[in-house]
This record gives C-alpha cells, structure tokens and sequence, in this order.
C-alpha cells in the first residue's frame, strides 16, 4: 500500500473515477475521460476482479495505466461457450420481433429469471452461433485510471 495522506481504495471503499479500457492496439474499448466519472464500489462486481486489484491501496488523485496481459482482465476465451442455439430459442428467449447482425450482443433470458449476452457469430434461417464468452475474454488489455475521490 501507498503511503499517501490521502485515502487509498480498499475493499468495500465508494470511489469517483475516470477509466479508459483499450484493447492492445490501443483503441478505446469504454472511456469515461471527457464525459461524466463514474462511480463505483470495490468488491460490488461493477469491474472485473482483476481490474479492481489493480486498484486496491492506491490514493485519491493518483492516476495509472496497468497492462493486463491476455486472458487476466476477463478470464480465457472458453471454445465450451460457443454455442449453436436454434431460431426458435432465440426468438422466445430475446426481445420480441428483433432482428440481430453478426457482431451484435444479444441479451438473453434465462431459466429463473436471470440474464446473459451473447455474440451472434453466424446465423441461417434454422439457427445462430454465439459467443457467450465475456467480450475481451483472451484479450490484453490497458486500463487506465484516475482516482478522483475515495469514500
């Protein structure tokens, strides 16, 4: 831990940041640089566990770019998570009456109520590919930060 007088992040702590995730190349994944911060709880889930260790102990003010190598920020890509789901399921299970391109992220219900995404990979008229995968799975990345304020 940093020794600053300044509060430091821990588990649990409420911080107002800027962050910039990039994908090796450099281009911008998700940035709040230049717009609004945002607002989050350490441990709450809002960020990838390894994104959020990169933060722990470090002060309000400070700012940082770590490097996570491929596979750390969002876990490997998992070939298990690329699915063949038939039309009809993805029309009762997703909003009704859409239509979906490949490349498109498509929310999912799921039994008991809950929630997932997948990438449309492929699709013909009696079934789709998709990548359920977290995005940036098996992906390096940066993740930049400031630390605007910690409570």
């Amino acid at each position: 831990m940093l020794n600053s007088p300044h509060p430091v992040v821990t588990v649990g702590a409420f911080l107002t940041l800027h962050y910039r995730l990039t994908d090796q190349d450099g281009r911008d994944i998700v940035t709040t640089f230049g717009t609004t911060p945002a607002t989050l709880q350490i441990g709450a889930g809002q960020l990838s566990p390894a994104l959020e260790s990169q933060l722990l102990g470090l002060p309000e003010g400070v700012q940082r770019t770590f490097e996570l190598a491929a596979g750390e920020a969002f876990g490997p890509h998992n070939p298990d998570l690329v699915q063949t789901v038939s039309m009809t399921t993805l029309r009762e299970h997703s909003v009704e009456d859409a239509s979906y391109s490949v490349g498109d992220v498509v929310d999912f219900s799921a039994p008991g109520g809950g929630r997932f995404a997948g990438t449309l990979l492929a699709a013909n008229d009696e079934e789709a590919v998709f990548d359920f995968n977290h995005p940036l799975a098996g992906q390096a990345v940066k993740f930049e930060v400031r630390i605007i304020g910690v409570l």
